[in-house]
């Protein structure tokens, strides 16, 4: 076999939703800092379109890459390749991220618990992962602050009329929305029409709103669109449904444990949670994120909460991914039939 390049890959899901892990073949990225980093990446797009484009990749799919750490006090760092962005922060992407680091050796295991400091573009993360018989368990992430945006703003969606929106930041930037009030009850059946739908929505929420967070300027977009559940409460313990809408229009198979932590926010802001509460949120096939409010913090001038989650990530297998240098798509290729409001693209 002949090739320009070989990148090893250790394939993982976390509560479904796929989240591959780089573990080498690629060198780290310029950038002083894992926002610059992650810049150099989301604007070059080699890499980008060599994991995530067919043949290798798909709408599906996302691919982290590891690289050394910035911050002193983290162990590794990570830089997260989603369909159509680079984010701040993912959830179910850190999850499988910790087990992949755990699961194949890269950071040795303690049983039966490992503590880690990884390192997002978006800031720090700790890491707390049950550990037996060789395997992480379940890991659980502090994730970044999470803050409320606006509240019931009215959004126009072309084709389906005005709704009403919450917008919040939990790694990553969410329009949210009453799933019920849409006549939605985010089960498996509905999972194309709601991530068409989804697109609009973040689409027009782009369109005729704003995001803003205080500490990081470059970020001023919408990512997501939150089909938010209805809630039943036992006590300080609650539960939900979920589905998140992914650009270019796909549901994310986990609950999204960066819409679990936005979710919360809004929560906390309207009082139906406080600290040391949970909310566990159920995807669209049934996989399940447990969140917590672990502490309360200020985003420069927003009140903001410390969200926990904690799911659980599988390894699936090892790959090459090669280049042939006689192969005519170098960087692989989109068509619209998978990749929604896409042309075709090489």
């Amino acid at each position: 076999m002949r090739s320009t390049k070989t990148i090893h890959v250790v394939s993982c899901h976390a509560e479904g939703e796929v989240g591959d892990v780089i573990v080498g073949g690629v060198a780290p990225p310029p950038g002083e800092t894992l926002w610059e980093q992650r810049n150099w990446i989301a604007k070059d797009q080699t890499l980008r379109n060599f994991v995530l484009n067919e043949p290798r990749g798909g709408v599906f799919r996302h691919v982290n890459l590891l690289v050394p750490a910035k911050h002193p006090d983290a162990q590794m760092g990570w830089i997260i390749m989603e369909p159509e962005d680079t984010p701040p922060m993912s959830g179910s992407n850190s999850i499988c991220v910790a087990t992949v680091l755990l699961d194949s050796g890269i950071v040795p295991m303690v049983e039966p618990i490992t503590q880690m400091v990884l390192e997002a573009p978006g800031g720090l993360i700790h890491v707390r992962a049950d550990c037996r018989d060789g395997k992480a368990q379940s890991i659980t992430v502090q994730n970044l602050p999470s803050f409320v945006g606006e509240l019931g703003r009215t959004l126009t969606v072309p084709g389906f009329g005005e709704i009403l929106v919450d917008t919040a930041y939990g790694g990553d930037s969410f329009v949210v929305v009453d799933a019920a009030l849409l006549g939605f009850s985010l089960d498996a059946p509905e999972a194309g029409r709601l991530a068409e739908l989804g697109v609009q929505i973040t689409n027009a929420a782009n369109d005729q709103l704003t995001f803003h967070h205080p500490e990081n300027s470059e970020w001023d977009h919408f990512s997501f669109c939150l089909f938010a559940g209805t809630l039943e409460r036992e006590g300080n313990q609650l539960r939900t449904k979920a589905a998140v809408s992914i650009q270019p229009g796909k549901i994310d198979r986990s609950p999204t444990g960066t819409a679990l932590s936005a979710r919360m926010a809004l929560l906390h802001q309207s009082g139906q949670m406080e600290v040391g509460d949970t909310l566990t949120a159920k995807s669209i096939i049934g996989s399940e994120f447990r969140g917590k409010i672990s502490a309360t913090t200020m985003v420069g001038d927003k009140s903001a909460i410390i969200p926990e989650i904690t799911g659980r990530a599988w390894i699936t297998g090892t790959h090459q991914h090669m280049l042939d240098p006689d192969d005519p798509w170098p960087e692989g290729y989109r068509l619209s039939d998978t990749w929604p409001s896409i042309g075709s693209t090489s």
